[in-house]
């Protein structure tokens, strides 16, 4: 529900969208030869599709809160009147006048731009200072454009990355989840869809969608590459099943506890493409989620189960590094199985809320996933952490969360002969300052036992510039 409250005593105007959740999944790993280059296999996966203010002094006057049925009050004490957006159901404003909403604009654009660097300090990887970055433009035009109403919108997503990252030198789960990429892509690609949006809040999208701007609006978690946590396993919770960028239908129909989202999409990942090369052809991919909106007194939380699947008859050949694909049938046991299936289950709370500072706070997040292997090449994974802003600087952001996540036995079985695998865990802190609406800086360290067993427990600490206009 997207709420803009106005008050007589100021002119601050605190724009809030409802939690909206999804229940996907992806996965990126480096390959252990392509350490200095970056290369990554995909696949992730967020619960909710919603914008919040991510904490590090963006937005200035405006910012995005989460907002549950009846949290007017206790997000922004006593407003004088209520505007509703048409683009979501009216739910529980008891007590305040419904304003009718103003026209959407026809034209929204907004950029934001990551640097980093980073230094292994411990483990096997060379203690080299590596520099990198990010670019993605935001660009929705709306419907009246083109002779249409505004609540039907074309979304483009331009992205160009940059430079050498660590990826792979420490752990297989990429540590920079912004330079992450299927292995050999290139630094650039174009997403572009369309979506039609109903009163009642009901939104159908179709085309090629980025689905790592939806893993940015995860509530508590707050991270997409730019913001939050950098580790892939943090920041898009993977199960092998759901590519990074991916072609199909999208559906999201929100209720007043529940929000539903049901997905049919080709597998293969559509980095570099335009989606039409694959066309289907290693099969059909689903999900099916329900995200319940929860609140622990008067504390929104967003409690998440989700099914995901595919009826591949094959491993994901286009996302797996070249290190890890095993021997081909009848040499492999992994590969020889079709249908991929897995469930999701995943929790983010918020404890505490500052009154004075609307829409922060500090909460927990938590998330599990299993899937029954072959030919899925993940079969369990999850973290659990805490994060959110300091109360004395609200501007600023801070996270702690511990990860793992289990390569199939079959495919670590095949392998052994080339690479011996086990399981991958880390640690993960982050501090953001907001410099001020436009820029933050972060700090960020991660401690990482590799998957590889030869390879010692390895520490990697980094900055990050993030500028946002």
């Amino acid at each position: 529900m997207r709420v803009s409250l106005t008050t007589s005593h100021n002119s601050h105007r605190l724009r809030a969208l409802a939690i909206a959740a999804i229940g996907s999944s992806a996965f990126a790993l480096a390959s252990p030869s392509a350490a200095e280059s970056g290369a990554a296999i995909v696949d992730f996966a967020s619960e909710f599709d919603a914008e919040f203010d991510r904490g590090g002094g963006h937005g200035g006057d405006r910012r995005d809160i989460t907002l549950l049925p009846g949290d007017v009050e206790q997000f922004a004490p006593a407003p004088d009147a209520v505007t509703v957006s048409s683009a979501a159901p009216l739910m529980a404003l008891q007590g305040k006048a419904l304003i009718p909403p103003g026209p959407p604009e026809p034209i929204s654009t907004r950029l934001v731009v990551s640097q980093f660097v980073d230094l292994p300090v411990a483990g096997d990887a060379n203690d080299t200072v590596r520099y990198s970055g990010r670019a993605d433009a935001y660009i929705d035009i709306g419907g009246s454009n083109f002779g249409l109403d505004d609540s039907w919108q074309i979304t483009l997503r331009p992205e160009f990355t940059w430079g050498e990252t660590s990826n792979g030198a420490i752990g297989l789960i990429p540590n920079n989840t912004a330079l992450f990429r299927p292995e050999g892509a290139g630094d650039f690609d174009l997403s572009a869809s369309i979506s039609k949006r109903w009163k009642s809040g009901t939104k159908l999208t179709i085309g090629k969608i980025n689905v790592l701007d939806i893993s940015g609006a995860l509530p508590v978690v707050e991270s997409d590459g730019h913001f939050g946590f950098q580790n892939l396993g943090l920041a898009l919770p993977p199960t092998a099943v759901v590519p990074n960028t991916l072609t199909g239908v999208q559906l999201e129909i929100p209720t007043k506890k529940f929000i539903y989202r049901f997905w049919v999409f080709d597998p293969d990942s559509q980095y570099e493409r335009t989606g039409f090369e694959t066309a289907f052809e290693s099969g059909v991919a689903f999900m099916a989620a329900a995200a319940y909106r929860a609140r622990i007194g008067k504390l929104p939380g967003i409690y998440n189960v989700a099914i995901v699947g595919s009826t591949r008859d094959t491993f994901a050949v286009d996302i797996l590094p070249r290190a890890l694909t095993p021997p081909p049938q009848p040499i492999a046991s992994f590969g020889n199985e079709s249908g991929e299936l897995a469930l999701q289950l995943s929790a983010y709370q918020f404890f505490k809320m500052y009154p004075e500072a609307p829409g922060k706070g500090w909460g927990i997040l938590a998330r599990f996933q299993a899937s029954r292997g072959d030919p899925t090449f993940l079969d369990y994974s999850g973290y659990f952490g805490i994060s959110g802003n300091p109360r004395k600087r609200p501007q600023d952001r801070f996270g702690l969360a511990y990860f793992q996540y289990s390569l199939t036995d079959e495919l670590v079985d095949d392998i052994a002969f080339r690479l011996p695998i086990e399981d991958e865990q880390g640690v993960e802190v982050f501090y953001t300052l907001g410099l001020n609406k436009n820029f933050g800086l972060t700090l960020n360290a991660q401690l990482i036992d590799s998957a590889v067993e030869f390879r010692d427990t390895g520490v990697l600490v980094g900055a990050r510039l993030t500028a946002e206009f």
